[in-house]
């Protein structure tokens, strides 16, 4: 496998600068579809999203078919370009997972002058906070619901990461979605 980043975050997630701090990860979600014989078949999609330590806004991600490493160096590009206007060095951080570990993830963020940050092997809470949007995410449209193909999946994911990003109030951000509170504190 590749290079293991060490753990710059040390679960210090919150910072008062926007684009400063970014977290990623990789969930799995399965779907069903019917075959021409009329049998069930599953299949799964796969979640890449980077969140913005600052207000835990979803700034970026894709949406696969399969583990992949397009759609996370996608996802990653447009993270890169959102978060281009911090006036500090950045810092992505991730599990040690195979796709931060690839050449191609890893000479991107030193292009960009990134720091890279890994969890310890093993260590869900070194990335809580991506494991907390996962778990509310899929506590909210996806356990309890079946779907029966990757658009219809995909649409529900999209919709809520605009709802969780633009309408899901935080107690830690003042009772502000994610966007109105970085818009309420741009404008201060």
């Amino acid at each position: 496998i590749g290079h293991v980043a060490p753990n710059r975050l040390r679960r210090h997630f919150d910072t008062c600068i926007p684009h400063q701090k970014i977290t990623t990860d990789t969930t799995e979600f399965k779907y069903y579809e019917i075959d021409s014989k009329g049998n069930i078949i599953t299949r799964r999609a796969y979640l890449d999203p980077f969140l913005d330590l600052y207000n835990r806004e979803i700034i970026s991600f894709s949406i696969t078919k399969r583990p992949s490493s397009q759609g996370i160096i996608s996802a990653l590009e447009k993270a890169i370009d959102i978060t281009s206007d911090c006036p500090y060095r950045r810092t992505f951080h991730s599990d040690q997972g195979w796709p931060y570990q690839m050449r191609n993830y890893i000479d991107r963020l030193r292009e960009e002058r990134i720091f890279q940050s890994m969890s310890r092997k093993g260590n869900c809470l070194d990335n809580s906070v991506m494991e907390n949007f996962f778990g509310l995410l899929k506590q909210e449209i996806y356990y309890g619901h079946t779907y029966h193909s990757f658009d219809e999946l995909e649409r529900a994911i999209r919709h809520y990461i605009t709802y969780y990003n633009k309408q899901r109030i935080k107690a830690k951000l003042g009772w502000l979605s994610p966007v109105d509170y970085r818009l309420r504190h741009a404008a201060a």
